[in-house]
């Protein structure tokens, strides 16, 4: 992802109510699956693209995709704590029924995905990747959607919190993702101005780190644009968005190192998507159209 125990807080009702339905998204030991429906998937396959399925995915019907189901709005997990949905999900159901064949979602935690994906246990990964240099080395990257970091804080900002000044505070963020690069160099840049290092609260969880801002745990919290601004609009008014989204970069479907043809029959399949107004459609559900793009790629 541009992304991706501490003691219990107490929050208001609706927040808590809040929270109660993203921490739900947080488990990690579920392995029921949402599935693309048959009917739907015999409608919509192209012969094309399905003879580019590795042997593995033809065999078995479907593809065993890897997610980390707590990063609501791209992948949660829905009211029945099972089925995995989100923006992501509805994106790539939408190509695996060009394929011919069901998805299967395995929730995992975030930094294990990329590792499944090589080592045969997931045939793809599908968790709001960002595509980067180090994750192009270990597996091939499908560009989908644009994201970029943005931080919230508590509604007025009463800690005047400056994310280009954020010395001595402490600061949310989700586990294994890339704004834990951005915080370690922000906090380097204090330290050598001789200023108080910043504090990283680290969470398993997007739900955890949201919850912990709410508390006043964190003074901030940053993550990819569409997750934070979700979150700031799931509290109810009490988180405001701080500042506009900076260093946008492209999400990534994980393949194989090895499948590169598979990698860009996906991306065919994304342009048929993108032609037929799906995948617009995909993005507007979970008002996500501003990052959108038309420049499908394997590894750009």
């Amino acid at each position: 992802m541009v992304r991706r125990l501490s003691p219990a807080i107490t929050l208001t009702a609706s927040v808590a109510i809040v929270g109660l339905a993203l921490s739900a998204c947080g488990s990690n030991s579920l392995s029921t699956s949402g599935t693309t429906p048959k009917a739907t998937v015999a409608q919509t396959k192209e012969v094309s693209l399905a003879d580019k399925l590795p042997a593995k995915i033809k065999a078995a019907g479907k593809i065993v995709v890897g997610v980390d189901a707590t990063y609501a709005p791209n992948e949660f997990l829905a009211g029945d704590g099972k089925t995995v949905q989100g923006m992501d999900v509805d994106i790539f159901n939408a190509v695996a029924q060009k394929f011919g064949v069901t998805t299967e979602w395995v929730p995992a935690d975030f930094g294990s995905i990329i590792l499944g994906v090589g080592s045969g246990k997931f045939d793809v990964g599908v968790s709001s990747f960002t595509i980067n240099a180090d994750r192009k080395k270990q597996v091939n990257m499908v560009s989908y959607f644009n994201a970029g970091t943005q931080w919230a804080v508590v509604k007025g900002n009463p800690k005047k919190v400056d994310p280009e000044n954020a010395c001595g505070l402490n600061i949310g963020v989700q586990k294994n993702t890339v704004q834990i690069d951005d915080l370690t160099a922000r906090s380097k840049k204090c330290t050598a101005a001789g200023k108080k290092p910043i504090t990283q609260i680290v969470e398993q969880a997007q739900a955890k780190v949201t919850a912990d801002l709410v508390s006043g745990k964190a003074d901030a919290m940053l993550a990819d644009s569409p997750v934070c601004l979700y979150a700031v609009k799931q509290t109810g008014g009490q988180l405001e968005a701080l500042g506009a989204v900076y260093d946008s970069a492209p999400y990534g479907f994980v393949i194989p190192k090895a499948e590169t043809d598979f990698a860009q029959a996906i991306v065919d399949a994304l342009k048929a998507l993108d032609s037929s107004g799906a995948y617009k459609q995909a993005l507007s559900t979970w008002g996500n159209e501003t990052g959108a793009i038309s420049d499908f790629a394997v590894n750009p």
